[in-house]
């Protein structure tokens, strides 16, 4: 059988990006390795460039983006799909590029995939209100309509397509990097610099410090916890005004940094309700640390009882029970469970070949790819 050449196309990849670019850097690394299959990612960059099969095509800054370019002209993308002319083309957001890969699958005549990464109606609704609502969601059910398939990284997402009207929807959840996620990565010294005793319990939080994580919950958790306990929040955009036993990192940090600190404290904790996926819980699982989250968004389809808890959103006092729940339970052995849990599920070579079951499914053959080695 030919190479199979499959696209991906996203404005969804900047430095500071988060799921979106971990997902497509994995699935890139794993397909180069393979035989029998040619992978192509076009991202926005300032100019056009290629760099080991991934192709910057010319966007324009966001401002206050953080490094994303949003692109507003279809051709430059139509363009390089044209030249490249792959099998399959997958794409990542609902903006402009996949209206570009639409457009190329008229020209080339190739089946195109929609991974349906956000929730675009909730988004809209979060910073501009209801009003937008029915108009946000008939436009995701025209757009993602016209994909030959349409992947959800969670039943729940999946769930709310499908009542939006869209057909061919599949759950492909995402994976973690076990290697970098690791229990083995754990610093000793990290009470020390943070000026707690070795005795403390040490919670964590990493990510952006957007309101729909619902960083007061984890606020009003220690709150109630009290001076046993400490919290590390790590990431852009988190608060300055804290209890004293909460510690901020206020920056965008390296996933080898984050997985330092994953695997260096007791339990990692989550307040969020709209998550899509979350991927952060995955990657503390993965680093040896369990999970207290609320049962809300797709945290109900990762966080099982041997891994760690769900409590009710929006309630700090639940969440503060849950933690001493985890702890008189005994972190050590809920960790343990949590690492052998994601090395089962959610490895990247399985996503992979998930992928890869969907795109001979759509291209009309069956799988012939294969790994080295």
């Amino acid at each position: 059988m030919p190479t199979v050449h499959i696209a991906d196309i996203t404005m969804f990849y900047a430095p500071a990006s988060g799921g979106v670019r971990t997902y497509l850097d994995a699935k890139h690394r794993r397909l180069d390795a393979m035989s029998g299959v040619r992978h192509s990612l076009l991202i926005p960059g300032a100019t056009a460039a290629e760099d080991n099969g991934i192709y910057q095509v010319p966007a324009l800054p966001l401002p206050f983006g953080k490094g994303y370019r949003f692109p507003v002209r279809l051709a430059p993308w139509c363009n390089v799909l044209r030249t490249l002319q792959p099998d399959l083309i997958e794409v990542g957001d609902p903006y402009l590029t996949a209206w570009a890969a639409l457009e190329a699958r008229r020209q080339l005549d190739v089946p195109v995939i929609g991974f349906y990464h956000s929730d675009l109606p909730l988004l809209v609704s979060n910073r501009m209100g209801n009003w937008f609502t029915p108009n946000v969601e008939a436009y995701v059910s025209k757009l993602y309509g016209n994909f030959d398939r349409v992947l959800a990284p969670s039943q729940v997402m999946a769930d709310k397509l499908t009542r939006l009207g869209v057909k061919d929807v599949h759950v492909q959840r995402l994976g973690v990097d076990l290697n970098m996620f690791n229990p083995a990565h754990r610093d000793p010294q990290l009470r020390a610099r943070l000026g707690i005793a070795d005795t403390t319990r040490l919670l964590v939080f990493a990510g952006r410090g957007s309101r729909e994580k619902n960083l007061p919950v984890l606020l009003d958790c220690m709150r109630q916890l009290g001076s046993r306990y400490h919290l590390l929040l790590v990431g852009s955009s988190m608060p300055s005004n804290v209890p004293d036993n909460v510690s901020v990192i206020n920056r965008f940090c390296p996933p080898q940094e984050v997985a330092s600190l994953l695997a260096s404290a007791d339990l990692l904790v989550h307040a969020g309700d709209q998550e899509t996926f979350g991927l952060v819980i995955l990657e503390a699982m993965a680093s040896g640390t369990p999970v207290v989250a609320v049962n809300a968004g797709a945290f109900g389809e990762i966080v099982r009882d041997d891994c760690g808890r769900l409590c009710t959103p929006n309630d700090g006092k639940a969440m503060a029970g849950a933690v001493q729940e985890i702890f008189e339970d005994g972190v050590r052995k809920l960790g343990a469970q949590a690492r052998s849990h994601v090395e089962q599920q959610y490895s990247w070579d399985s996503v992979v070949s998930g992928l890869i079951e969907h795109y001979h499914a759509v291209l009309g053959h069956q799988p012939q790819v294969r790994a080295h080695g």
